[in-house]
């Protein structure tokens, strides 16, 4: 505050130092704030590069969790799928068999039946069904002697070739197991 004299006025030079010194003051405090400001500042920075280091090692912690999971499931599935391949071809053999020893039997049940074909309708139906037993037991000795993977193959080459005719068999042999399954279903009543 300005000075006063011992007349009780104030002079320029007092007023002058008064105003110079609340300026030191102010830029002192200025300084003071600006000060603060910046460390508030940097603190700032300090806390943000801090978080953002522990959100990476958060996300290199989970990610790394996450890839061995993914490897773990991998492995899983490869066992499971491992699985599932033998007891298909383990299926698929055994229904192979089956489905060959069925056509033999029906081979030479059409066979033996051509005898009483001659008999009663004519020779010429049954040199037909002895043609046709012919045929079945061929494709029943075929079935047997070929592998399930060749088995596969052939079937996608056959499809390849005739796609209605496949459609049509698909559609005849569903029609068959849903007899057979009704059936079945028929007799547990």
């Amino acid at each position: 505050m300005a000075k006063t004299t011992a007349k009780g006025t104030t002079t320029a030079a007092d007023v002058a130092e008064t105003v110079t010194d609340a300026v030191e003051e102010a830029a002192a405090a200025a300084e003071t704030g600006k000060s603060r400001f910046s460390k508030a500042v940097e603190d700032a920075k300090a806390s943000a590069e801090k978080l953002k280091d522990e959100a990476l090692e958060r996300g290199a912690a989970y990610k790394a969790t996450v890839t061995e999971k993914a490897g773990d499931w991998s492995e899983d599935a490869k066992v499971y799928a491992g699985q599932a391949k033998e007891k298909a071809i383990s299926l698929a053999t055994d229904g192979k068999s089956k489905a060959s020893d069925a056509l033999t039997v029906l081979g030479k049940t059409i066979s033996d039946t051509a005898g009483t074909i001659d008999e009663k309708l004519g020779v010429q139906y049954g040199d037909y069904a002895r043609s046709a037993a012919r045929s079945i037991q061929e494709t029943a000795a075929k079935l047997e002697s070929k592998d399930v993977s060749e088995l596969g193959n052939d079937v996608k080459e056959f499809v390849r070739k005739s796609p209605a005719t496949a459609i049509g068999i698909a559609a005849v042999a569903g029609f068959l197991l849903a007899r057979l399954v009704r059936g079945s279903g028929d007799g547990d009543a």
